[in-house]
């Protein structure tokens, strides 16, 4: 059977057990718990029983305590038993066996020991005796006990509402169940002096008790608390730990986010300062450096980190932070001492620090040791780490080749608290190996949604269908906590870099699990996750998540299959749209960032789910009894179509035609839509208002109908990126019939006033009429269009040829843009160069006329596009970019000269070290133009510059700098032509996007003739 041992020093007057006061029991220390046996560095008088040591003092036996023993010694004092764990308080210790059952010894002023025999034995508690208990904590007087059920008990001190019995008695002598609990499944408890932390298996945690230095965390205008209040400044984040110490707390995540909060007086909460702090606040300075455990002393913390290393801060005036120095210190600093040795345990008492190294076998004490505390042997304070005297292993490995093999002490565990240190260990013969800290528990965190916690819940479903299973299952199902924990990317430990840029999860886990959920034998579970989203996870997100950990739920929600079930649009999907639109800038700018970094199919598939929410809604609109309830839900789910939108135009997941809906042309009226946008938009009329088929705006639009316009109607023209081709072609004529009417009527308006004022001669025409000669086009199509105001230039367009009768009923429209732009790009002008390799259009170096010529191509472009035309230009995307200031790139320079671009491209990508030889290039370019070839230098001197590899990227920039991408003058050409189009196309709801180049690429006509659609660039 495994045998464990406790040793105990510290220093005491002489007496006699019937004399041991109050002084006496605060001198217990050390202790190495075994089973059968409890070591005990005060015992001076040291017997045998049944072959192992027994010792008496504060855990031992009733004998007599004499002085200081500074030393560990074994002291045993129950048989046949194996001590599990200990729990330290500031006058008594509390022992749990690993049968359940729970043994006290000390000072019982206030009730604490959980009986009425105080002394140095430790004596069972009877109202524990039956329950089964995993876990017992302590504070100043008041101690608590965890059951396998997941219940609380507590007693001793109350006066501060300690034990959260929703009473403040000075003292209870019984242990009690903490009934507000009850509901809940605790799974790890910890204590201050005069607070309390329980953590619950939902994620949910707890504080209670004194409050006087926002110790509990739920901020400052909450005094003391005499019954479990819930921390929701964490809600969301998947606990592994929480700590308490005097009176400041600590909480750690499961990917090694600290939060500390309470009294920081001498820095013990590490946040840089010795401010106390009434909220959870995240310790950055720990952020990256993997923190498995937290310790807590009266006014000290220690962390252990992944790689063995420990950290310490706060208090420092006994050596307690090991820092070889009695300075405070408010930044977590790592004690260099212990660099090079791989800590696996850690341990704070009030003033001391205790490591356990298993590689060397070695636990190290420092800090104050005044009551022998530290066990080396002296009573003065440490420092620096220092072993702690004894023959100590981590395992029998390390022990089989020793001829003493058998006098060393096997370290299991090792606990603190007060001015009392317990090791917890085996014999050689029958040992176990020591636990590692950094190896968590599951059972005692956050609890997970996986593959085991799946089975376990269908068998309890099948077996009890009764409400307490239920209630279980559903509370962990609807914990963002639960949720946010279960997925982590554990490759590498990556999880631990969780940051606004990195999730640290596995979104293939999170799909594996929800198809398995999917088949017909997990339908009970998966009815329970349905409900639990619908009813209490989703609706209960927060607009502020406390910190990055508590967002992953936004990237786990999308993979639940049944949200692509139109069945759950309403009740599912739109409410998760509306979750996260209600998020604070900074959380909003996280999950924008996260879906950066997500794969192109994950994304597809959100905005494949939106799109699809939109087309339900728009085609069961007339079924919603409340149109307020249609308008949030379609400007929820198109409000996320445009935020994955922007995030598309930085990372291009996906093509920009990906967001188009070509059913919206048969579901929406595009005019009506546009209407009511413009109306809005221009103030005129508010929503809610009736616009009348005898206005003059209604009458073009509607045939005479009633236009209803419902007050905070959505207007889909405010998301043109959804608009495939159809429905912008739509669009736009819609603009330009709405702004021709416009031009119309206040022609005819002013008209009435001249006729009225008896100026007819002043009248003006409702059209925009340009009379032109076939044989000088340009020239007469120039003074036509520079003589008329940019009022005329809105109105309808009818062209004249002179000297022919020819009724303008659109033909001679046509027919005068197709000869005025085959005039144009005539190349005796110059004014463009035709490239063979890829059929298209682009500036000329040199060019014979005006700049005002490039302005009336931009106006002819404009008019035909306005006036419903299409007209044949092959020009490149890069165009199309300069127009909207976007710069061209070397993909471009491909498509308008693909060779230039591979050689560009290969000269890029060469591996070898011999660029110079091989390409032989320089910083200059060739041009021809008009049978003479020109040499260009790209950077000053460029053609004694050699390109090699440290400049080639500043090759291939200048390059297309001076290329036909970006040629001398080009800015100048494409300024007047960007001012004209702009006068037509780019405005309005185009004009919102004018920044976004896919705006403008499916916006216009022009790229009729490089094979693409009509209506479409």
């Amino acid at each position: 059977m495994l045998q464990s041992e406790c040793l105990e020093f510290s220093s005491g007057p002489e007496s006699q057990w019937p004399d041991l006061s109050v002084t006496q029991y605060q001198t217990w220390t050390f202790v190495l718990i075994s089973k059968m046996s409890v070591l005990n560095s005060k015992e001076k008088d040291i017997g045998k029983e049944n072959g192992n040591d027994l010792g008496a003092s504060q855990p031992g036996i009733s004998t007599n305590l004499r002085g200081i023993v500074a030393e560990p010694q074994v002291c045993g004092f129950i048989s046949d038993r194996s001590v599990k764990e200990v729990a330290c308080g500031g006058n008594h210790s509390v022992f749990l066996l690993e049968d359940g059952e729970v043994y006290t010894c000390g000072l019982n002023t206030k009730g604490q020991l959980g009986h009425e025999r105080e002394g140095n034995k430790p004596e069972q508690i009877g109202a524990l005796a039956d329950q089964n208990i995993v876990h017992v904590a302590c504070g100043e007087s008041h101690s608590l006990a965890l059951s396998d059920r997941g219940q609380l008990f507590s007693w001793g001190a109350g006066s501060d509402g300690q034990l959260g019995l929703m009473t403040t008695e000075d003292s209870v002598a019984v242990p009690r169940l903490i009934q507000k609990l009850n509901q809940q499944t605790i799974l790890q408890v910890s204590c201050g002096n005069w607070h309390c932390l329980a953590l619950a298996a939902d994620g949910q945690f707890f504080t209670w008790g004194k409050n006087s230095h926002g110790q509990l965390g739920l901020g400052k205008e909450f005094p003391s608390q005499a019954s479990p209040q819930r921390v929701r400044s964490l809600e969301g984040i998947p606990l592994a730990q929480v700590a308490a110490g005097g009176a400041h707390s600590f909480a750690l995540s499961l990917s090694g986010a600290v939060f500390a909060w309470g009294m920081n007086n001498a820095g013990q909460l590490g946040l840089s300062d010795e401010e106390d702090r009434e909220s959870p606040c995240h310790v950055k300075l720990l952020r990256t450096q993997k923190v498995v455990y937290i310790s807590c002393g009266e006014e000290h913390t220690a962390v252990l980190t992944k790689s063995g290393g420990v950290f310490t801060f706060g208090a420092g005036s006994c050596g307690q932070l090991g820092h070889d120095s009695m300075n405070d210190e408010v930044n977590p600093r790592r004690v260099l001492e212990l660099m090079g040795s791989e800590v696996t345990q850690i341990a704070c008492g009030r003033q001391h620090t205790l490591a356990f190294v298993p590689s060397s076998g070695l636990i190290y004490a420092f800090g104050c040791g005044a009551r022998g505390q530290l066990g080396t042997g002296h009573t003065c304070n440490v420092k620096c780490p220092s072993p702690v005297k004894g023959y100590w292993a981590a395992h029998n490995g390390q022990l089989s080749a020793r001829a003493d093999r058998f006098k060393y002490h096997i370290v299991k565990q090792i606990f603190s608290g007060g001015d009392q240190t317990f090791v917890l260990c085996s014999k050689y013969e029958n040992s176990s190996p020591a636990v590692d800290f950094r190896t968590v528990n599951q059972a005692h965190y956050t609890s997970l949604i996986n593959d085991e916690t799946i089975a376990v819940w269908r068998q309890k479903l099948s077996e009890h269908s009764n409400a307490n299973t239920i209630n279980g299952v559903v509370q962990i199902l609807s914990s963002a906590a639960c949720w946010n924990g279960s997925f982590l990317e554990k490759k590498i430990d990556e999880h631990f870099k969780t940051s606004p840029r990195i999730p640290g999860i596995d979104l293939n886990s999170t799909r594996v699990l929800f198809e398995k959920l999917m088949n017909s034998q997990h339908s009970m579970i998966l009815e329970q996750i349905l409900n639990s989203f619908e009813s209490c996870l989703i609706p209960q997100l927060s607009s502020s998540p406390p910190d990055v950990e508590a967002m992953r739920i936004y990237l786990i929600l999308p993979e639940f299959p049944l949200l692509q079930d139109s069945k759950y649009y309403v009740t599912l999907t739109i409410p998760l749209a509306m979750a996260i639109l209600r998020l604070d800038t900074n959380p909003s700018k996280v999950l924008d960032n996260w879906w950066s970094q997500v794969c192109p199919k994950y994304f597809m598939k959100l905005v494949n789910l939106y799109k699809g929410a939109v087309v339900y809604l728009l085609r069961g609109r007339k079924t919603f009894l409340i149109p307020v309830l249609f308008n949030n839900y379609i400007t929820a789910a198109l409000k996320l179509l445009e935020k994955l939108y922007k995030v598309n135009l930085k990372v291009k997941h996906v093509e920009y035609d990906t967001f188009y809906i070509p059913e919206i042309s048969s579901l929406v009226d595009i005019q009506e839509d546009y209407l009511m946008w413009f109306l809005h938009q221009a103030g005129m009329v508010p929503y809610g208002a009736w616009v009348r088929g005898g206005s003059y705006f209604a009458s073009s639009f509607s045939d005479g109908k009633e236009l209803d316009l419902p007050m905070d109607s959505v207007t889909l023209c405010s998301y043109p990126f959804i608009f495939d081709a159809q429905a912008k072609t739509k669009m736009l004529q819609t603009d330009a019939e709405l702004q021709m009417q416009v031009a119309v009527n206040g022609a005819n308006l002013q008209n009435v006033f001249m006729l009225l004022t008896l100026e007819p001669l002043l009248a003006r025409s409702p059209f925009l009429v340009l009379h032109v000669r076939r044989n000088n086009l340009v020239g007469d199509a120039l003074r036509e269009l520079s003589i008329h105001s940019d009022i005329d230039l809105k109105k309808p367009l009818k062209v004249i040829f002179d000297g022919e009768e020819a009724v303008d009923a659109g033909g001679v429209t046509k027919e005068f843009f197709l000869l005025l732009l085959k005039e144009l790009l005539n190349p005796i002008y110059g004014m463009f160069t035709y490239y063979q390799d890829s059929n298209l259009l682009w500036f000329s170096d040199t060019c014979f006329v005006e700049h005002n010529w490039f302005h009336l191509i931009g106006i002819t472009c404009g008019l035909a596009i306005y006036n419903s035309t299409v007209v044949d230009l092959h020009f490149p995307l890069a165009l199309y970019k300069k127009l909207l200031n976007v710069k061209p790139g070397l993909d471009d320079l491909k498509e308008l000269s693909p060779t230039e671009g591979r050689s560009l491209q290969e000269l890029l990508d060469y591996p070898g070290e011999d660029i110079e030889e091989t390409f032989c290039l320089n910083f200059t370019i060739c041009r021809e133009s008009y049978g003479v070839i020109e040499q260009k230098k790209l950077i000053p001197g460029g053609d004694k510059v050699t390109v090699c590899k440290d400049n080639r990227s500043l090759g291939l920039l200048r390059c297309l700098t001076g290329s036909a991408v970006r040629v001398a003058g080009c800015a100048v050409r494409v300024s007047p032509l960007r001012t004209a189009f702009r006068h037509y196309l780019l405005r309005r709801p185009c004009r919102l996007r004018r920044g976004r180049l896919a705006r403008l690429r499916r916006c216009l006509v022009l790229r009729v003739g490089h094979g693409r659609e009509a209506a479409e660039v």
